[in-house]
């Protein structure tokens, strides 16, 4: 997607996540890539260079998302590379990982070849397959780790399938470790969560709904690190959503193990309260929990314990949402919304802009071996310029992606992505109106 069109963007303010710095200044963009920076000064640049005035506006690299559905192939009737990639430029969004667990799965390098090539035709920003960890997700054997990194997978996981079998799991590390691969696993145990359709507690019986214990995320979460511990493989633990693995983590942490975790932006920003008079849209995997839960969450991010944010972007027809809450499939939109439900973090004071975008860019880059995610001469330019507290309320009549399941549907949200920048070229443009 390179442009060799020359760009100069002025008068901005540049917020680098990866150096934690923020400041006025100017980008020089050429052949795709950021060629230079002037900090509270315009680069030189040659004559007949294009020039934008970001006057105003935060420029920051892309946002990169670890773990979003984009429905290809076979479930294009609930988002499409095209509809998913243009969803996730307007969110600021410059690459998408996209989940395994599709119709056929990830789990064949011919399956990744036809995602490569849809994505070069249709999508609109970076997207990278995450393939599947075991044949057919079926959680017994494990795929061709190599095959399927040669043909370009970033991770391996089964999606929104946890793997149940702790030996297959020990398998799966001991040969990810040989390639350097990253495992990344949906924690939540399917026998202890039984079911439950939301957090179990006092909330969930005052609805008269079977609850979710925590410890169906916890358990699988501690076998696993063990396992992490045992084999010395790198383990990502696709989302969190409770005070007890928030320790759990902490601790493998300081024990030195390759571990890493993520949190989805609803886990971040909602809580079961949201849920309401049953409100389909909130019912997601991990369920919304308490209010001291989420809090908890948000320290951790803050502390960096848990290192990156999740749109967890699972987007659902109407006649799956359109149920009684028990019945109702998990899942929502949350692509497009990513960042500015997560700068509602920010305006509460919760966490420093630049460390929020650490989470959101620099550190999922920085997992997958990516260049991105940083203000840097040489680093791709895939940016975002964002009006930082420009107000909107969220009409998912409007929302770009083909399904219409948002929980902050009619939420006041601030901040607006202006432009979005994808190896130089603008592929999506909101001028304030």
């Amino acid at each position: 997607m390179a442009d060799s069109q020359i760009t100069v963007i002025a008068n901005a303010e540049l917020v680098d996540p990866a150096a934690r710095r923020q400041g006025r200044g100017s980008l020089l963009l050429r052949d795709g890539a950021i060629a230079d920076i002037a900090r509270g000064a315009e680069p030189a640049a040659p004559e007949g260079a294009r020039r934008i005035d970001a006057a105003g506006l935060v420029v920051a690299p892309g946002l990169v998302d670890l773990r979003a559905f984009l429905g290809e192939p076979g479930a294009e009737f609930r988002e499409t590379l095209g509809t998913g990639s243009q969803a996730a430029a307007a969110g600021g969004v410059t690459t998408v990982v996209c989940r395994p667990d599709t119709d056929p799965p990830i789990d064949d390098p011919a399956i990744i070849d036809f995602i490569k090539r849809r994505a070069r035709d249709k999508a609109i920003v970076n997207v990278l397959p995450c393939a599947a960890l075991t044949k057919g997700l079926h959680g017994k054997e494990i795929t061709e780790f190599g095959l399927l990194l040669e043909a370009g997978a970033v991770a391996f996981g089964d999606g929104a399938k946890a793997l149940r079998n702790p030996q297959i799991m020990r398998r799966a590390l001991i040969y990810a470790r040989d390639f350097d691969a990253l495992i990344m696993n949906h924690v939540e145990d399917p026998d202890l969560r039984g079911a439950g359709v939301m957090a179990e507690g006092e909330f969930a019986s005052r609805k008269g709904l079977p609850g979710i214990p925590r410890e169906a995320e916890t358990v699988m979460l501690e076998r696993d690190l063990r396992l992490a511990r045992a084999t010395g493989g790198r383990y990502h633990a696709a989302m969190i959503s409770c005070a007890d693995s928030v320790e759990l983590i902490r601790r493998a942490k300081a024990d030195g193990l390759r571990v890493t975790c993520g949190a989805s932006i609803n886990s971040l920003t909602l809580n079961e309260n949201d849920v309401g008079d049953y409100r389909t849209f909130c019912k997601v995997s991990p369920p919304l929990r308490d209010e001291p839960e989420r809090l908890a969450l948000v320290e951790a991010l803050a502390e960096g314990v848990i290192d990156v944010v999740v749109s967890d972007h699972d987007p659902q027809d109407v006649e799956t949402k359109r149920q009684p809450f028990a019945e109702a499939a998990d899942g929502a939109l949350g692509i497009e919304t990513l960042l500015s439900a997560s700068l509602r973090l920010v305006q509460a004071g919760q966490i420093a802009l630049p460390d929020l975008l650490a989470a959101l860019s620099t550190k999922p880059a920085g997992l997958l071996g990516l260049r991105c995610g940083r203000l840097a001469a040489g680093a791709p330019a895939d940016l975002m310029l964002l009006d930082l507290e420009a107000p909107y309320v969220v009409d998912k009549r409007k929302l770009k992606s083909r399904a219409k399941n948002s929980p902050f549907d009619e939420a006041r949200l601030e901040g607006i992505v202006r432009a979005t920048y994808v190896g130089g070229r603008v592929v999506y443009e909101n001028a304030a109106g």
